[in-house]
């Protein structure tokens, strides 16, 4: 039988004098996901500027860049960001708090499992804009329909994940806190946390993603002012790039809340000997 050892000592004399990689490097990487949206907003904007389409339904970048200078000037566009960034906000506390509640019980205690998982699966199903006639009904059109519409989008990702990664802990582990005869606190604060934290933050990430598709559903609802309503009173005055420009911010305002998540959370991981850190460094 030939043996891998020799094989096996070759990659890790590789892995060991691979080198680190620079701080130029690593400060270069983040800019790589630039390089797919610059180029397709500057292939764009080539072909308008050559004649290959008018630009008038789906207008160049710079277009969308001057109605976005023209709407700060104004001063609308901060008044509509903080608007959507508030509802968002509230919206995403709220569904986390509630998600993370009723996942960790569904998930550490079967009986509740039973009773709550079927109602949860099935509600769900519910398509988001189907909430928002009974939200108004019963909430009124001002801002806490809105603001529960969105917690409800964002209440169904966290407490799956959360549900889901307690009862995905390994049963050896859960074995030994018994062994040591950990308290049911202390068996949740030194074993069940640590191991469902990766699944947590990622439904987190998932939850705010949803929260933002969500307020877009809430600020359809009779909404005087929000990135929602940009994009309404774009399509009703026949404003393209108005659309386009709501669109894009938000795309900046997701993504960068997510990277907030992102940053706030990897102190929390960093334990973990993950493949993904592996390459990530790679």
């Amino acid at each position: 039988m030939i043996s891998d050892a020799p094989v096996l000592q070759q990659t890790s004399e590789r892995a060991e004098s691979a080198p680190a990689p620079s701080r130029l490097s690593r400060y270069a990487r983040p800019l790589l996901g630039f390089v797919l949206p610059v180029g397709l907003a500057l292939g764009w904007e080539l072909a308008v500027w050559l004649g290959y389409s008018n630009g008038r339904l789906v207008p160049p970048p710079s277009r969308v860049f001057a109605t976005i200078v023209e709407l700060a000037r104004s001063g609308e566009l901060t008044r509509h960001i903080w608007a959507t960034l508030y509802r968002v906000g509230l919206g995403f506390v709220l569904g986390v708090v509630a998600g993370t509640v009723l996942g960790a019980i569904a998930g550490y205690w079967s009986l509740a499992r039973r009773l709550l998982d079927p109602t949860v699966q099935a509600l769900r199903a519910i398509p988001s804009i189907a909430w928002v006639p009974l939200f108004i009904l019963w909430l009124g059109i001002f801002e806490t329909s809105k603001i529960a519409l969105i917690a409800v989008g964002v209440f169904f990702p966290v407490y799956l994940g959360v549900m889901g990664a307690i009862l995905s802990v390994d049963r050896k582990i859960v074995e030994v806190g018994r062994i040591f005869r950990l308290s049911g606190p202390a068996m949740i604060r030194r074993i069940l946390l640590p191991a469902v934290l990766p699944a947590y933050v990622v439904s987190l990430r998932v939850g705010l993603g949803l929260g933002w598709m969500f307020v877009v559903a809430a600020e359809f609802m009779g909404a005087s002012e929000g990135l929602g309503y940009l994009l309404i009173d774009g399509q009703q005055l026949g404003k393209p790039a108005q659309i386009v420009a709501a669109i894009v911010i938000f795309a900046i305002l997701g993504k960068t809340t997510d990277y907030l998540i992102e940053i706030a959370t990897a102190p929390l991981l960093r334990w973990q000997d993950a493949f993904g850190r592996e390459r990530g460094g790679a």
